[in-house]
């Protein structure tokens, strides 16, 4: 598709925003949560935002769009986008802008697309709003950035529905819905959350040279210091809805300057010592598992979790880590082989599982978001398993809700709010109460701090190892955070294509030698340094 609008020249200024102030309304009041930020953005520039849960990113990216989410108003500065004041222009004008020349990536690509149309419609709604090109050239473009954003299938995954392709390939087809129209602006709020490290290399890869391609500007909101470091020109630092810090990348990440900024640079820094124990909660023999009647998605799995220990399963999208855990949990019953709990088998479908098996194998979820029903309070979140599990009721269900608010480091407060007046990493926490409230021997956490600042991620690692070291619990960890697997894990097995590459204690598979996707992965985490993407790929390219 070629692009027929008169950008400007790179390095004019697209964005212009002053003293901006945002009300957000709580506790029956409105109150400042983005207290006079200024920030200019340039055509071609990228800007990155980072800052912890609760920072004020994602409200003052959707600002740059003229836009405020419910419960929040824009009170005072002014928003000027290609000369245009976007505080005073109509709404009509400003949904005009919107999907064309402004365009915004979200977090859960979940929820931002139609489940009841095709991807590919959904992708080129806004190029044909613009009525510049057919509907088949605008299918063939779009085809072309599923491409460019390494989706399977790229000439037929448009053609399914959002429910039949997995978390990371949907979040791949947001970004290529936005790019679409060839937008002046992107919003990227949190755009690569969901993808595994070797998936997000090339995801990373296509953005920038998108970018960079239509002289695109872009404000990159993330919590992972090392993506932003090969996105952006700029970095901005905010927390409590203030810039605490601004400067050029390479400037911020070899000398930053204020105290808070300095404290996000050295987050990482707790270290799970690893142990190994003879005695084992569950055993995955010899697995075989498929959908449907179609071909097997694992082959011949065998892994063994010991108790009281931290197993994480990592690998690509696609890998079988996700769907191990729906056979271990009995959503997929297998084809072939057996799971062991505490020694006896677990029948393969759910239904045929007694009630004590259910309650000991607790799952917690990504996308704590979908998890939660948005109409029930804390209390019914919670109170639900004590009361199916444990036969819980009345004063000591209330009482027992309460303690385990504790245990997750909340208080009694939190007892009658719903999901949406919690941050994302309170959302999470109340799930691993839930979890907690069956009182299982053994829970799952599936990529359970993927979609989470760095700060609060390091608030639930810590949680999570206190509560194993205080309650005995067995974790099995899916993630493609090869950083979360450093912190938390005792051993880890690495999966790809259904199949298990290697397992073992945490200092032997991080050590080399490692078999060659082992070492593919471990190559494709990214570095603080904002040459490590562009050097990635140069060796790759030379390598062939």
């Amino acid at each position: 598709m070629t692009d027929e609008r008169n950008r400007g020249a790179k390095g004019d200024i697209l964005l212009d925003m002053r003293d901006v102030v945002i009300d957000g309304y709580s506790d029956e009041r409105w109150h400042e949560i983005i207290k006079g930020v200024s920030l200019t953005l340039n055509r071609g520039e990228v800007l990155g935002l980072i800052g912890e849960s609760g920072a004020g990113k994602s409200t003052l990216g959707l600002a740059a769009m003229g836009f405020a989410r419910p419960g929040c108003r824009l009170t005072s500065g002014s928003i000027t986008f290609d000369g245009m004041e976007l505080r005073s222009t109509r709404e009509s004008d400003k949904r005009k802008l919107w999907g064309t020349r402004i365009a915004y990536v979200a977090q859960s690509a979940a929820a931002a697309f139609n489940p009841a149309h095709k991807l590919i419609d959904q992708t080129i709604e806004a190029t044909m709003r613009l009525g510049t090109v057919s509907k088949a050239e605008a299918q063939a473009d779009a085809i072309e950035l599923y491409r460019a954003m390494q989706l399977p299938d790229a000439d037929t995954i448009g053609f399914r529905y959002p429910h039949q392709v997995s978390g990371g390939q949907l979040q791949r087809a947001m970004t290529a819905m936005a790019m679409t129209a060839r937008p002046d602006l992107i919003i990227f709020d949190e755009p690569t959350t969901a993808l595994d490290v070797t998936t997000q290399v090339e995801v990373l890869a296509a953005m920038r040279d998108a970018v960079e391609r239509f002289n695109t500007a872009a404000i990159y909101i993330t919590h992972d210091l090392a993506v932003v470091a090969q996105m952006a020109n700029r970095i901005m630092v905010l927390r409590y809805g203030e810039e605490m810090e601004q400067a050029e990348t390479r400037k911020m990440l070899s000398a930053p300057e204020h105290p808070y900024t300095k404290s996000l640079w050295s987050v990482r820094s707790i270290q799970k010592k690893a142990e190994t124990s003879d005695d084992y909660i569950l055993e995955i023999k010899d697995l075989d598992a498929a959908y449907g009647k179609g071909k097997n998605v694992l082959h011949d799995v065998s892994i063994a979790v010991p108790r009281g220990k931290t197993v994480a399963i990592v690998g690509e999208s696609g890998s079988g880590k996700s769907t191990t855990a729906r056979v271990v949990t009995g959503l997929l019953p297998q084809n072939r082989g057996e799971v062991l709990f505490n020694g006896e088998a677990l029948p393969p479908e759910l239904k045929n599982r007694k009630k004590d098996q259910l309650q000991k194998i607790q799952m917690i979820y990504q996308m704590a978001d979908t998890a939660m029903n948005p109409r029930q309070t804390v209390a019914d979140i919670i109170g639900r398993p004590l009361e199916f599990y444990l036969g819980l009721k009345g004063k000591a269900k209330e009482d027992r809700i309460v303690s385990l608010l504790e245990m997750i480091e909340l208080d009694e407060s939190f007892y009658d709010r719903l999901p949406n007046e919690l941050s994302g990493g309170q959302k999470q926490r109340i799930c691993i109460a839930r979890a907690l409230a069956a009182e299982p021997e053994l829970i799952i956490c599936d990529e359970v701090t993927s979609a989470l600042d760095q700060i609060v991620q390091e608030g639930i690692l810590k949680l999570l190892m206190r509560l194993q070291k205080e309650l005995g619990v067995t974790y099995i960890f899916i993630t493609h955070d090869i950083a979360t697997v450093q912190a938390i894990s005792d051993e880890i097995v690495v999966m790809y294509q259904g199949a298990v590459v290697e397992q073992g204690l945490k200092t032997e598979i991080m050590s080399p030698p490692h078999p060659e996707y082992t070492q593919l992965l471990l190559s494709s985490v990214p570095e603080m340094d904002p040459d490590w993407l562009t050097n990635l790929l140069d060796g790759r390219a030379k390598a062939g």
